[in-house]
């Protein structure tokens, strides 16, 4: 098996309010837009993140088990400070709630986090170590 991730799939709630949510507040594209269903955005050269109705995704994978704070964040990685400070800007007035303001990091860098409309935590990161700079486009 190779060594990498295609697609990250998270149940949501309400699929309209995510979708204005990524499209019309973050302006996201979709690749794929099932209205009720699904909704997929091109995340990386060779990555998906897949957002489900929370039905829809039961019927395949199982129940979620969806009670508190979801077990996972998702990372968002930019090549400045500022940057990050942009991000979060942009995530507050698509209708995110703030989580942790943007700080300096014990280990170098700074970060930020913000809930989704599910409650899902993206950290807006400036990572300046060799790993961050890995990921950056």
């Amino acid at each position: 098996m190779d060594q990498r991730i295609s697609f990250v799939t998270l149940a949501v709630s309400d699929l309209d309010a995510t979708r204005r949510f990524y499209v019309d507040g973050l302006g996201w594209h979709p690749e794929v837009d099932v209205p009720g269903e699904v909704l997929m955005f091109r995340a990386g050269e060779h990555l998906v993140l897949s957002l489900w109705d929370r039905a829809h995704f039961a019927a395949e994978v199982g129940e979620p088990g969806m009670g508190g704070l979801p077990p996972i964040t998702i990372a968002h990685n930019l090549a400045t400070k500022e940057a990050v400070d942009i991000v979060l800007a942009t995530a507050r007035r698509a209708g995110a709630e703030p989580v942790v303001e943007a700080v300096e990091r014990d280990w170098g860098g700074y970060t930020g986090y913000f809930a989704d409309p599910d409650g899902y935590r993206w950290e807006i990161a400036f990572n300046p170590g060799p790993i961050g700079q890995l990921v950056l486009p």
